[in-house]
């Protein structure tokens, strides 16, 4: 876990001064951030498509789970959620007055960089379900091997930063599902390891990577995604899998 520990903390420390330097940045330097956040998710995305596609053994197995995932994100409304718990402690104080009121108009016609939770639901995708994120939990589970986890840590503490610029504080609370998400595969990679098999880990990979170019495209404004909406789809493959593990059984 000293990996995990490591990685958690790389977050918080980017986050901190990503939030710090926004005081200090000017809205055009904000807007090369974002940019470059949205041309990085684009790349990483595509990256993880393509190197995981060649061994998956189930090739439209991505596509049911990006279906079935959406569609009950959707149904759940986790996005909808998350944007109206966010939206409810930043309720302007009522004694504001007209120069208040002036601001939020001018502030209206001033470029955006995005919902709280399009910003957390990137950062959940790039630190959670990227390649290392996944199969460092289980090196150091398995073989004790923390390099994967001391890599990833490093990447994502630069990834914190540039996303706490735009998005503010609120990407450390990634930090938590983080280390929830690394430390449940480290358990899971201790208990139950012959069922954490290659392929499996491959079809995980694949999705996740749809779902980070998925953010790359919304942070670009090519396409507005609900991202948030669509994290059920990695629930799929590990549900296929152990229905496909069960059909012997009923033969």
């Amino acid at each position: 876990m000293i990996g995990t520990i490591a990685n958690t903390i790389a977050i918080l420390i980017g986050s901190l001064v990503g939030s710090l330097v926004k005081q200090g940045l000017k809205e055009k330097y904000q807007l090369v951030l974002y940019t470059a956040m949205g041309l990085a998710a684009t790349g990483l995305g595509i990256h993880a498509v393509v190197i995981n596609m060649e061994d998956s053994i189930y090739p439209v197995l991505f596509i049911g789970s990006l279906a079935l995932g959406g569609l009950a994100g959707t149904a759940l409304d986790i996005e909808g959620r998350f944007d109206r718990l966010v939206n409810r402690t930043k309720k302007p104080a009522p004694d504001e007055g007209a120069e208040s009121a002036k601001d939020a108009m001018e502030a209206e016609d001033a470029p955006r960089a995005g919902s709280p939770a399009e910003g957390l639901s990137t950062a959940i995708v790039l630190f959670c379900f990227g390649t290392l994120s996944i199969l460092g939990p289980i090196n150091s589970a398995l073989r004790g091997d923390e390099t994967f986890l001391f890599t990833n840590a490093t990447l994502d503490l630069v990834t914190s930063l540039v996303l706490a610029s735009t998005y503010g504080p609120i990407i450390a609370v990634a930090a938590g599902v983080l280390f929830a998400w690394q430390g449940s595969i480290f358990l899971l990679a201790q208990w139950v390891s012959p069922l954490l098999t290659a392929d499996l880990m491959a079809e995980i990979s694949i999705v996740g990577g749809f779902l980070i170019l998925a953010s790359g495209l919304s942070i670009l404004e090519i396409k507005k995604i609900s991202v948030m909406n669509f994290l059920p789809s990695l629930l799929v493959p590990p549900l296929w899998f152990w229905i496909m593990s069960l059909l012997p059984l009923a033969n």
